[in-house]
């Protein structure tokens, strides 16, 4: 067995190899040089898709069966020819089952049954009743973050900045904002149910009903599906930062804090993981290994993951193209080789 580890940056793609000790990697690429790579995933057959988007070009989706040799799709996500919307990157690509979804900017969320071959757009959620109010964050009008209940895939929840989190429980028919408990970001006069603006979403896989959110005014946690969230930030150095992540075995949280959404450079910059042990009610900073002084990048919403190994292994990348690995669930970390463009997202799999 092995682990491997894609990182999507500004100007390409690369992969990491190790064996499971995760103590010495080496490294292969770049994939789709002088393209963004925004966004890879491995379906249960083991097709890999990579999403990437250019200035010039616009965005595009691959499919591969080795990770060498790629081939565009020639249908994939589109919005109409005829309407004012325009895609300009995909986001996020989450395999569930058979079925895979991609969220996309500008945002909207859409559907493939067939490998990734034909997409479909998600109309209940992508011409909410609400859409007219959709305001972009920095970072766009992003559809980023998509988690399905891994009991009923009818239940699916997604996350669009800077907009909120909205539920289905009909396999996509309807869309219901939830965001009761949040502090509103951008309140609109008419929609008070939307204007948050959410950086992450994870869901328990034991228990579908508890979901953790990584939102731009702080940490949040809903006991009830995404009814009602509320805080759990102790321990915590600030409220700012995009990314977040969960062990499935061990349910272990890991966020990286941000100074704030004005500096969004490590508090004191000190590159620190923060974890929790205690579904979020508190958190510890794990430092050892990672930049302690004069460390001013910062860590995207989509460049956090982790391998569900045992001990589970956490990865980062940076702003400043390094990738840094833990093997011990994040008590130390190492630097792996290659200083890479700005780093956008990172996919970590398991090989056997």
């Amino acid at each position: 067995m092995g682990v491997l580890a894609i990182v999507g940056t500004d100007r390409a793609a690369f992969v990491y190899r190790s064996d499971n000790a995760r103590r010495s990697w080496r490294i292969e690429g770049p994939l789709f040089k002088g393209w963004k790579v925004t966004a890879t995933a491995r379906l249960a057959s083991g097709r890999w898709l990579a999403a990437t988007a250019s200035d010039v070009y616009g965005p595009a989706l691959h499919v591969s069966d080795d990770l060498a040799d790629w081939r565009q799709i020639d249908k994939g996500p589109a919005w109409s020819k005829d309407g004012d919307r325009k895609l300009n990157q995909i986001w996020r690509i989450v395999p569930a089952g058979e079925r895979i979804y991609v969220g996309v900017d500008e945002a909207g969320l859409f559907r493939s049954d067939d490998g990734g071959e034909t997409w479909v757009g998600l109309d209940g959620l992508n011409e909410h009743a609400t859409r007219s109010a959709w305001y972009p964050g920095a970072g766009g009008l992003c559809a980023h973050a998509v988690v399905v209940d891994p009991g009923n895939p009818d239940r699916i929840w997604c996350g669009i900045s800077a907009v909120g989190v909205f539920r289905s429980d009909d396999g996509g028919g309807t869309w219901h904002p939830k965001n009761q408990g949040v502090k509103v970001v951008i309140e609109d006069k008419t929609h008070k149910e939307i204007g948050f603006c959410v950086h992450g979403l994870v869901g328990d896989p034991d228990d579908p009903d508890t979901l953790y959110r990584r939102e731009h005014t702080g940490v949040f946690r809903s006991r009830d599906a995404g009814e009602t969230w509320k805080r759990t930030e102790e321990g915590l150095p600030s409220r700012f930062g995009f990314p977040i992540a969960m062990d499935r075995s061990t349910k272990d949280l890991f966020v990286v804090p941000l100074e704030s959404d004005e500096y969004r450079i490590p508090v004191d910059a000190k590159l620190r993981v923060y974890r929790s042990r205690d579904g979020a009610d508190s958190w510890e900073p794990l430092s050892r290994g990672l930049p302690q002084e004069h460390a001013y990048m910062g860590v995207l919403r989509s460049a956090l993951d982790v391998d569900h190994l045992d001990p589970c292994g956490v990865y980062i990348g940076t702003t400043s193209g390094s990738v840094f690995v833990s093997n011990d669930a994040g008590d130390s970390w190492r630097e792996l080789p290659g200083t890479l463009p700005r780093v956008l997202c990172i996919s970590v799999h398991v090989e056997s």
